[in-house]
Parts: C-alpha cells; structure tokens; sequence
C-alpha cells in the first residue's frame, strides 16, 4: 500500500536544512525530484517559488547564510542579483528559488516529469 512519495533518504541533512531555512522565510510550492538515476549532473532539484524578485533574493540569502556554517556551501550561484531565478548549485542537490512568473514559464517539474517526487509542501520551520 503506497502512502505518498517516500521521504528524502536518511543521508540527507542538507536537503531537510534546506528545506527548514526555505520554510523559515516562507518559500512556496516546494518541490523536491529525486533525479538519481536520470541525471548525472545531481541527485535532487529543490524548486521552490517567491512572491517577488524582493523575496525571492531574501530566501536565497537566508538559505545561504544558514547553510554555510554547517560547511555546507554552494559550487556555483546564478541570478542572485536578479532575482528573478536563482540557481544554488551544491553538487548533489541544486536549489531553484523562482519568481511565480518564471517558475510558470520554465516548467522545471514538467521537463523532469520522470523523476519521483519526493517531498512537497512546506515543512514547519524549527524555532
């Protein structure tokens, strides 16, 4: 009997702190793929959207001064000062903070309709 998408297997405390800092700042539509085995470039994309190019830069600041005392750090930034999609390439996940408008025209989750969902929704963020 299948319950849902299985969680984001044991070995993956930087995406439950990814997704706990995105939930902090009120990301919205969180998506987790699990790309393992359909993408050698990563194992997961975390898409999550903002409400405008304000919040959308807000989070990803959030997301990476609350990750990189952890030492977990991004390889790669893009479109940080833009706000309109910003990429966080950390190798084995990468994170896709979107302005609704873009995430709408990109259709990350249907050009990765293959790949198992593997968490949705906002978890509640730890005070």
């Amino acid at each position: 009997m299948n319950s849902g998408p299985p969680p984001p297997p044991p070995d993956s405390a930087p995406l439950r702190l990814v997704l706990e800092a995105l939930a902090a700042r009120k990301a919205v539509d969180t998506v987790v793929l699990d790309l393992r085995g359909l993408s050698g470039a990563t194992d997961y994309f975390i898409i999550v959207s903002g409400t405008s190019d304000t919040h959308v830069r807000g989070m990803t600041e959030h997301l990476l001064a609350a990750l990189g005392p952890r030492g977990v750090r991004p390889h790669h930034v893009e479109g940080l000062a833009q706000g309109r999609w910003v990429l966080l390439d950390y190798v084995d996940f990468v994170v896709h903070v979107f302005h609704p408008e873009l995430r709408e025209f990109y259709q990350l989750e249907r050009l990765w309709a293959d790949a198992p969902v593997v968490a949705t929704g906002d978890p509640e963020p730890k005070g």
